[in-house]
């Protein structure tokens, strides 16, 4: 099993990093040929407006909505919350609308009012997740699929799943937070099987168990 990372800008070495820390085989993702035989995608922290040029450039649109569709799971941090969402406040076009949410970029202001939180994810475990927000986006709304998975003490929403789509607002990848990572290996485990690449369609997966 493969986990591929989107790595045309931003902080992917991250998540091949923490892919690696729990012991899954990653590939670094540039362009379409790159997504054969990959069970999962990750679309890391970044500027959302220069990973919606460089999608388009790479001709990378249709096979990740077509991956998705196949129900790979697809995980999206900050940015690529941003990149994942039906509706961007303010009326921007979406990029890859997988995620029935509208997002706010740049919701907390400017990179020195980044900030730290320990937010409880009850999907996750017991344990908060240290999560780092820097220059991060916001759920305004969620739409009638979506899971609420942690919220900031004022209630706003940052961590969100929809079938195979995950997002979060925040970076785990930066607080050495695997979690995450280990449920989208879970999912992606689910999802791969000798029928993948045959053409058979696979539906997305609804549940899966808490990571181990």
């Amino acid at each position: 099993m493969r986990i591929g990372v989107l790595a045309l800008q931003g902080a992917f070495r991250e998540h091949l990093d923490t892919l690696a820390a729990i012991g899954v085989e990653s590939v670094r993702v540039r362009e379409p040929v790159d997504l054969d035989g990959v069970a999962g995608l990750i679309l890391p922290g970044g500027e959302s407006t220069t990973m919606r040029q460089l999608i388009e450039r790479w001709g990378l649109h249709d096979p990740i909505m077509a991956l998705a569709d196949r129900g790979a799971p697809i995980f999206g941090t900050c940015a690529g919350m941003i990149v994942l969402a039906t509706e961007i406040a303010g009326g921007e076009a979406p990029i890859l609308p997988l995620l029935d949410v509208t997002v706010e970029r740049n919701a907390f202001g400017r990179q020195l009012d980044s900030f730290e939180a320990e937010l409880p994810v009850p999907v996750l475990g017991d344990t908060p997740v240290h999560a780092v927000f820097i220059r991060a986006p916001i759920i305004e709304r969620t739409g009638p699929g979506v899971d609420v998975l942690a919220r900031l003490d004022d209630g706003r929403i940052v961590a969100v799943r929809q079938r195979n789509i995950i997002a979060t607002a925040f970076h785990p990848e930066l607080a050495r937070e695997t979690r995450f990572h280990r449920l989208v290996a879970t999912m992606a485990s689910e999802h791969d099987d000798p029928g993948e690449g045959s053409g058979r369609r696979h539906h997305p997966t609804r549940r899966t168990q808490r990571p181990r």
